[in-house]
């Protein structure tokens, strides 16, 4: 499990946060996100769904490795992944890593489960760190910008990581994260990428745990 340090000990006096956004590559919106990004000079990390990854999305990708960015997985098709076989969940998640691969020449990392939906045999079967945050339900239209920002600035600490998405109209995100970005930095924090995250904070990622942050687990199947 995680190391058992005190927070003071265990970032040693650092306030690191890992910015991190599903469901991209979206043509129009991840642009967005970037230009933010850019203008305050950070990284983020960036979770891909495999079938959204086309002739007319890669640039995207590259923008963001180019930038610093990590790109990890978010599976192929987006599906409800415990209720696969062996074989269909292998397919999903290998699909997509071929994809990052082929157009960044690194292999993700990490793996945000669908829904945040996993168990057992996934652990099991997948070779690559789990990770969750915290979110906003910034799926959720009715959750203004306003709120979405209010939510995560409430919930920010050391080792923090953030659960956005850059999916297809998802403006309020965008607007959002123009003033989570500042903000956070203005309280001395530092974006990092999930993969930085760690290794920054000095803790090797485990195995059949998901992350809420560097020095966070979830109860299992919750």
């Amino acid at each position: 499990m995680c190391k058992c340090l005190r927070k003071e000990e265990l970032y040693d006096g650092k306030k690191f946060v890992a910015l991190t956004f599903d469901d991209g590559p979206t043509p129009g919106i991840t642009d967005q996100v970037l230009d933010v990004l850019k203008e305050n000079d950070i990284v983020a990390s960036f979770f891909l769904i495999g079938q959204k990854i086309t002739e007319q999305s890669e640039y995207l990708i590259r923008r963001a490795y180019d930038m610093g960015c990590s790109i990890e997985n978010h599976s192929k098709t987006h599906p409800g992944m415990p209720e696969l076989n062996d074989r269909e969940i292998l397919d999903e998640v290998s699909y997509t890593t071929e994809q990052i691969v082929r157009i960044t020449g690194e292999k993700p990392e990490f793996f945000r489960p669908p829904y945040i939906s996993y168990n057992q045999k996934m652990y099991d079967l997948i070779d690559l760190t789990f990770i969750c945050g915290y979110g906003c339900e910034d799926w959720e239209p009715s959750v203004t910008a306003k709120e979405r920002a209010d939510r995560i600035l409430r919930d920010a600490k050391p080792g923090f990581i953030i659960l956005l998405h850059d999916m297809e109209g998802n403006t309020q995100t965008v607007e959002a994260i123009k003033t989570i970005i500042p903000a956070l930095k203005e309280q001395g924090y530092e974006f990092v990428t999930v993969r930085d995250l760690f290794r920054k904070s000095g803790i090797v990622p485990q195995r059949n745990v998901i992350y809420m942050g560097a020095d966070e687990v979830r109860n299992n199947y919750e």
